[in-house]
């Protein structure tokens, strides 16, 4: 997985009628584009994430 800040990562719900999250990324730590991820969610609450096999990062700017 590789994202820029500015990018958004969905977390998908894992629990059947739990919605899916989207958070903006704010600040990538690994290298080369790579997790964990600073991200802000709606709500204005931060954390730190390494996004498992139900993220996705849907790039800035793009319409999908």
């Amino acid at each position: 997985m590789r994202a820029s800040v500015g990018d958004r990562l969905l977390v998908h719900g894992r629990v059947e009628g739990q919605p899916d999250r989207s958070a903006e990324i704010v600040e990538v730590l690994g290298p080369e584009g790579s997790p964990p991820y600073r991200v802000r969610f709606e709500d204005g609450h931060e954390t730190l994430m390494s996004p498992g096999p139900d993220s996705v990062v849907r790039r800035s700017g793009s319409e999908d």
